[in-house]
């Protein structure tokens, strides 16, 4: 299984494209406030930038606390989501520890990147990249990102 890294951040020019690429093709609005993938500033362009998205986490806190079961856990990490099945309380979002989770806030509907990869073609300097994840002890847990 493969899950979307940003292993190469310090290339990074802040041009959003892998944000509206993820809006456009996977969530169909151009906006980057629809996108599983956020760029931001570290400080401006001397310090770089970061990406925040989904670190596949396994087991998912969001999994564990959505009430309808709309979100479920990924073999190998991630998350699927049922928007059917969303009541958007929003405890997804609250329960990420990166924040990885958005809520749009027009319709409530929760945004999280789904490793697709779709946005690695629009990246101008090869910042994002599919990377191989083989077994559980391989797969990110919250106690790998917390400090």
């Amino acid at each position: 299984m493969k899950i979307l890294r940003a292993s190469h951040m310090e290339r990074c020019i802040g041009c959003y494209s892998c944000a509206l690429a993820c809006a456009r093709l996977v969530h169909r609005c151009l906006s980057w406030l629809h996108s599983g993938i956020h760029i931001r500033s570290s400080g401006g362009l001397s310090t770089g930038f970061d990406a925040q998205l989904c670190l596949a986490c396994d087991p998912a806190p969001c999994v564990a606390v959505c009430p309808t079961g709309a979100f479920a856990q990924r073999p190998g990490g991630g998350v699927k989501v049922q928007r059917e099945l969303c009541i958007r309380c929003g405890a997804c979002a609250e329960a990420c520890p990166v924040q990885a989770v958005w809520v749009d806030p027009e319709s409530l509907n929760p945004i999280v990147c789904i490793h697709c990869g779709r946005c690695t073609a629009f990246c101008p300097h090869d910042c994002l990249e599919m990377a191989e994840v083989r077994g559980a002890a391989e797969t990110p847990s919250l106690a790998d990102h917390e400090s």
